[in-house]
């Protein structure tokens, strides 16, 4: 007699796969480092080379890294002809795909597959990406955008490149925590989108692209977006409440509240929302920080529904004056470091990812 089958819709607490990279058993871990601590105590560039390598860095293997990282970062200039082109409505999150594609045409270790080979291309999209960011979003203005500055560091450089003019340090470090918090969450859709098409022996390019069209769903790094068309519509905190129990009523989902996986909070929306409370009150404008509260307050106790990271997220870039569909790009910016180890370690021990269906449709049938 065969075993029952065993279905799981979304996989949901289904072990699919190994990996040392990141944990989110007993609060958020990446390579056994608390999140909370690396935002504390870390910068972006140092645990973007700790989930690629495997460590974190001493000084001079930072320096070099940093080095290696910025020197790649130009872009071919057929792509950068393609960018000026482009329909100035264009999608940034299509564009992050279609130039991703590109550059895999151009990668000098185009066809070698070797970690050694995967950690030079996996440095080189983390350089590539934020200036085909910058430069499609520039153009989209009729702009170009500024070369970059060593001293600004890679938060700070994608800022000055977007908006055209140097960051606050604060405004810096707020940013480099969020680039922190999003750079990698175990077996989340993209980079489980990215690990089945490198067990398939595709190339990382190409699991790259599936992992950015993966993202973009509102369900997944789009949730950020929709952050601020929820809070407009709430209208302020005097119309919140009503708001959200109208929306309730309707049974309309919430960006931007609850998770697969954290059940009583998501300590990096914790962590991130007195980031985005301070940038609020540096504008002068806290309305939507006020609104924000009122929601939080409602939804945690009355429906146990707590805020996952896209809810501060969302906020605080508004905050820092960046535009709306930025913000998905910016997950991309981070988490391409998290993919590329994921891609990494999928292709070192591989088997072919490939589960099993329930068969739902009619019994067998004669023509």
């Amino acid at each position: 007699m065969s075993a029952p089958e065993i279905y799981s819709p979304g996989l949901e607490g289904v072990i699919a796969g190994e990996t040392a990279i990141s944990t989110v058993t007993d609060g958020l871990k990446y390579r056994g480092y608390s999140v909370v601590q690396l935002c504390e105590k870390a910068t972006f560039e140092q645990v973007a080379y700790m989930l690629l390598h495997g460590e974190l860095p001493d000084k001079s293997k930072l320096a070099d890294f940093c080095q290696r990282v910025q020197a790649a970062a130009a872009l071919p200039k057929t792509l950068g002809d393609l960018l000026k082109q482009l329909p100035k409505d264009a999608v940034p999150m299509d564009v992050l795909r279609t130039g991703v594609s590109i550059l895999a045409h151009y990668d000098p270790d185009v066809g070698d597959d070797s970690r050694a080979a995967n950690l030079r291309k996996a440095e080189r999209l983390l350089g590539q990406i934020p200036r085909l960011l910058a430069e499609s979003y520039r153009a989209s203005k009729g702009l170009p955008a500024p070369a970059t500055k060593d001293q600004l560091g890679f938060a700070g450089n994608l800022l000055f490149m977007l908006k055209g003019k140097e960051p606050t340090p604060f405004e810096t470090k707020a940013f480099d925590v969020s680039l922190i918090l999003y750079a990698e969450h175990e077996f989340n859709a993209s980079t489980f989108t990215a690990r089945v098409i490198t067990s398939t022996e595709s190339d990382m390019h190409s699991a790259v692209v599936g992992a950015i069209g993966a993202l973009k769903g509102r369900l997944h790094g789009g949730a950020n977006e929709k952050v601020m068309d929820l809070l407009r519509a709430a209208g302020g905190p005097e119309s919140a409440e009503k708001w959200l129990r109208d929306a309730m009523a309707r049974k309309e989902k919430v960006m931007g509240f609850g998770h697969r996986v954290y059940k009583t909070g998501d300590v990096r929306a914790k962590f991130l929302k007195e980031y985005a409370r301070q940038a609020a009150e540096q504008t002068g404008n806290t309305k939507w920080e006020k609104t924000a509260e009122v929601i939080e307050e409602i939804l945690g106790k009355e429906k146990n529904l707590f805020p996952n990271l896209d809810w501060p997220a969302g906020r605080l870039y508004h905050a820092l004056g960046l535009e709306v569909p930025l913000y998905t790009p910016f997950f991309v910016a981070s988490r391409i470091t998290g993919w590329c180890a994921h891609i990494m370690e999928q292709a070192e021990n591989n088997r072919i990812i490939r589960p099993r269906a329930r068969y739902t449709g009619p019994g067998e049938r004669m023509p």
